[in-house]
């Protein structure tokens, strides 16, 4: 498995960023055992949550063995606290830069299939709602979509003032400066509901969430799922003990992997699985 950082100008956030890349390409088997035929590899972009960055999921996860196992690429960009949407007014698109610019820069410098039933986008928490909205908004690129206790909190931050005593990811006047005017958001493409609703029920994406039983963000997840089903869109939801916490993420997210369309798994020797 080799873990690649990644320096490249961003003409949609106009400045350079950094993403990792997990590719399978030095898998080794045991004597005997040949590894799959050469072919463009599935893809996975990877969202990390508020206060993260590019290598959040592989300091708190096991997703580097699993990528390995699972033969699928796994692209890990930083959102900054920005929420993958676009900002007009700062001039950072990261909407743009999720849908478009990554997946377009990623395969031209890696052998990635460009096909969109071999293009996923997951995250967590604050990336679970960007993986959400752009893999919606995005849906012709992105087949499959995947959050994981989803920062789904839209109707939070209408409701949010500003205040000494409120923690400022809470103040309206920084959430301002994310999301753009408040009074715009309901209805726009930040808004999860919305998409589903200016999206062909062909067109949409196959959808995994999940959240923990002791999540703050429980109630809305399931809010999402119960709206997603009112809309006869099918989706796979599940539950299970833990909070808001890595424990909870590490264990979803190889149900991610084993969810996705990945036929090639099988193990590979490493310093962590020698027979």
């Amino acid at each position: 498995m080799a873990l690649i950082k990644v320096d490249f100008f961003s003409q949609s956030l106009m400045r350079t960023v950094t993403i990792q890349a997990i590719l399978p390409v030095d898998k080794i088997l045991e004597v005997g055992e040949e590894l799959p035929s050469p072919k463009p590899f599935k893809t996975l972009y990877l969202l990390h949550g508020i206060f993260g960055n590019d290598m959040d999921w592989v300091s708190g996860t096991r997703i580097q063995r699993w990528a390995q196992d699972y033969n699928v690429a796994v692209i890990m960009p930083a959102g900054e606290n920005k929420f993958y949407v676009d900002n007009e007014r700062s001039h950072e698109y990261y909407s743009r830069f999720i849908g478009e610019e990554l997946v377009d820069m990623t395969r031209r410098l890696f052998p990635l299939s460009h096909q969109r039933e071999d293009t996923f986008i997951a995250g967590l928490s604050m990336g679970g709602y960007g993986a959400i909205v752009n893999g919606l908004k995005y849906h012709q690129t992105f087949g499959y979509i995947a959050g994981l206790s989803s920062a789904l909190i839209l109707n939070m931050i209408v409701k949010s003032k500003d205040g000494d005593n409120i923690p400022y990811m809470n103040k309206r006047s920084y959430l301002e400066s994310v999301f753009g005017p408040i009074d715009q958001l309901i209805g726009s493409d930040k808004d999860y509901k919305a998409l589903i609703e200016q999206i062909s029920q062909k067109d949409i994406p196959h959808i995994y969430m999940a959240c923990g039983s002791e999540d703050f963000l429980l109630k809305e997840n399931r809010d999402y799922v119960k709206y997603l089903k009112a809309h006869h869109i099918a989706v796979t939801y599940e539950e299970g003990p833990g909070g808001h916490e890595w424990d909870f993420w590490d264990k979803y997210i190889l149900k991610v992997l084993e969810w996705l369309p990945l036929t090639d798994k099988k193990e590979g020797l490493s310093s962590g699985h020698v027979q």
